[in-house]
């Protein structure tokens, strides 16, 4: 059977369950004013630029189609994307686990001679602990995105898939860059713009200087090889231009079978995660070019997990997301909550029913109950994936995975096994006609089977079962 993510590394996992920690949110006024001026500014402009598009819900299908298409055939699809990205002058490693792709990650940082990289924000980055891997190896990861800047700089943890620091507001981050940001002028104000100018001078002279770039991806097209990262700030392009080399990390599941597939869902991410109609920043690459960009380029390809999801008929559908975080901006208790409370680098809808999946469901138990199955996060969700359906499912192998063997399904079992055997199944209706012993209904069976017959009645054995008689004749 397929793996699941292996514990101990990455962040997948939480110190202490849901309810827990999102307690201890609650109990936290500043972090829920923040959510909520958040979740409400970005929810407003998303709903303005949907209205815009008159065949919105046919995209939606048709992201959704895509996508399952893609994981219906992605054997296939991963050996033509490996293919292709071969032949353009790159080339591809297979990760099984979060263990394995910090290993490949590191042994190219080592092997390019470099003590530090520049990072694209990338959520398989973060599910890995990929950061905690290079430093522990002597290699210095400085995060481009500002946002991804701030939780790192703070010492932090990311608590939105799309905007890591949605957590903190402008005199908390200011706080921040005075106290942990070189070089930085002390009377730096809480405006945006001077947060923004003070982030630029403290990255300017790391992307000049740095030789290897780590990013992630948010598609890969099979029938090209192309990458595609979008982001709004132009930390991504520098990252992907300026650097001699470039390693990607990326999840199985981004990739997509054609170019033309591309059409869709760069209409779809922009509009339903930043309330755009397009992102500021698409930046494509394939393989390597001579004298342009990057010249050594390395794709990781990631499972640890996934093919355990792929293999659920129900729940592979959560492989279709494009962690555009709609459903996060819509969902009551993540807005109340926050990111944290899940103890995933995905939280919210997604990550209640992704993460379970990837580590499998004992390991997050409580996140399949982080929800009120309101249903919102499927309206909202871009690529159609049916969250309450799948917390439902989750909720099912939870209660499946703590069940305890019983008294009655001892019997069950019992009973099971005897119908599967003649010989048994005969003798066991012989036996039924000492309940007769036990009085009427079977009320006088003794300890453990009067658990049973205490709230139901045992049917009246016949004097002659069907078999006796057919013997007969």
């Amino acid at each position: 059977m397929p793996a699941f993510a292996p514990p101990g590394v990455g962040q997948l996992r939480g110190e202490e369950t849901f309810p827990a920690a999102a307690r201890r949110s609650l109990g936290d006024p500043q972090l829920r004013r923040n959510l909520r001026h958040a979740t409400t500014t970005i929810r407003a402009k998303s709903e303005g630029v949907i209205a815009e598009v008159p065949d919105w819900e046919q995209l939606r299908s048709a992201g959704a189609a895509i996508k399952a298409d893609a994981m219906n055939r992605l054997p296939e699809l991963l050996e033509q994307l490996e293919a292709k990205v071969t032949e353009a002058g790159g080339v591809v490693h297979w990760a099984a686990d979060a263990v394995e792709a910090n290993r490949i990650v590191t042994d190219l940082v080592r092997a390019a001679g470099a003590d530090r990289v520049i990072k694209v924000k990338s959520m398989a980055t973060q599910e890995t602990g990929l950061n905690e891997a290079l430093h522990a190896a002597g290699v210095t990861a400085v995060e481009t995105d500002l946002a991804e800047l701030i939780v790192q700089l703070g010492d932090d943890r990311p608590s939105h898939l799309l905007v890591p620091a949605i957590h903190r507001n402008r005199a908390e981050v200011r706080e921040i860059f005075l106290r942990e940001m070189p070089g930085v002028d002390p009377a730096l104000t809480a405006d945006p713009a001077e947060l923004a100018a003070a982030a630029r001078r403290y990255l300017r002279e790391t992307f000049l200087s740095t030789p290897v770039a780590v990013s992630g991806a948010n598609f890969a097209v099979a029938e090209t090889g192309t990458l595609a990262v979008v982001e709004s700030e132009g930390n991504g392009r520098m990252c992907l231009t300026l650097p001699h080399t470039l390693i990607t990390l990326m999840g199985v599941e981004k990739v997509v079978p054609t170019w033309r597939d591309l059409e869709v869902f760069l209409q779809l991410l922009p509009r339903a995660s930043t309330g755009e109609r397009m992102n500021p920043y698409t930046s494509m690459w394939t393989g390597v070019t001579p004298g342009d960009g990057p010249q050594a380029f390395h794709l990781v390809l990631l499972d640890n997990g996934r093919s355990a999801v792929l293999a659920d008929e129900v729940g592979r559908q959560a492989l279709r997301c494009i962690r555009c975080s709609a459903c996060l901006n819509v969902c009551p208790v993540y807005e109340r909550a926050g990111g944290h409370a899940y103890g995933s680098v995905y939280p919210g809808p997604i990550g209640a029913v992704l993460s379970p999946q990837l580590t499998g469901i004992d390991d997050n138990a409580s996140l399949p109950y982080a929800s009120t199955l309101c249903g919102a996060c499927y309206d909202a969700c871009p690529v159609k994936i049916n969250i309450p359906e799948l917390l439902v499912h989750l909720r099912t192998e939870v209660v499946e995975s703590r069940r305890r063997p019983t008294a009655e399904s001892i019997a069950m079992a019992a009973a099971a096994y005897a119908m599967d055997h003649p010989r048994w199944y005969e003798a066991a209706q012989r036996a039924t006609r000492l309940s007769r012993l036990a009085g009427p209904h079977g009320r006088g069976l003794p300890p453990p089977l009067s658990d049973w017959t205490g709230s139901r009645d045992l049917p009246e054995p016949p004097a002659q079962t069907f078999r006796d008689w057919w013997a007969k004749r």
